[in-house]
């Protein structure tokens, strides 16, 4: 590489020689920053406008059934496919084989879609974010199935399975309603 300065009106052409094995760690460096970083930028949308030409209540049923169909999966830290799916993997999942794409993370899912009031009727395919003080942020995503039940991936060691809103641990964690789906 040759670096230019000027210096009381004369060119002084200073000459850089690294080594190739340095320049090569310094690519290698730089290109693993710009993957790293590449994910930074990600834009996730909360759900296509379909414009009234499907029945949205029903896709949301069909993503949590699509959901329901893991049940016996393994629980895997960071796991997004049948082979093993965290919390929020499980959900990604879900709703990517039906074209819709939600956010990857559970903190990012937290935020997704509209809020739903608690006096409104949870629908299936709605995200339950519930505050459990474990992980990284604390917070444990589920998909709404219906009647008072949802399918999460729980913890390390469990598998995927459906649980009731009715149960203790649950009702008095739940914080947030995410509707992806109007």
């Amino acid at each position: 590489m040759i670096y230019h300065a000027e210096m009381e009106g004369r060119v002084v052409k200073q000459w850089f020689v690294m080594g190739s094995a340095c320049r090569f760690m310094a690519l290698a460096g730089l290109l693993c920053l710009a993957l790293l970083l590449s994910g930074c930028g990600t834009t996730y949308i909360s759900a296509p406008d379909y414009g009234g030409r499907y029945d949205t209540s029903s896709l949301g049923a069909r993503v949590a059934q699509t959901a329901r169909s893991q049940i016996g999966a393994h629980y895997r830290l960071g796991g997004t496919t049948p082979k093993g799916f965290d919390c929020s993997g499980l959900i990604w999942w879900a709703y990517r084989q039906h074209g819709i794409n939600v956010p990857r993370v559970t903190d990012a899912q937290a935020k997704a879609g509209y809020g739903v009031g608690r006096g409104i009727a949870m629908r299936p395919g709605d995200i339950l974010v519930f505050d459990t003080n474990r992980g990284r942020t604390g917070l444990h995503t589920a998909l709404y199935t219906g009647n008072g039940r949802f399918v999460h991936s729980p913890t390390s060691g469990k598998r995927v399975r459906e649980d009731s809103l009715a149960q203790e641990y649950w009702k008095k964690r739940l914080i947030r309603i995410r509707r992806i789906v109007r």
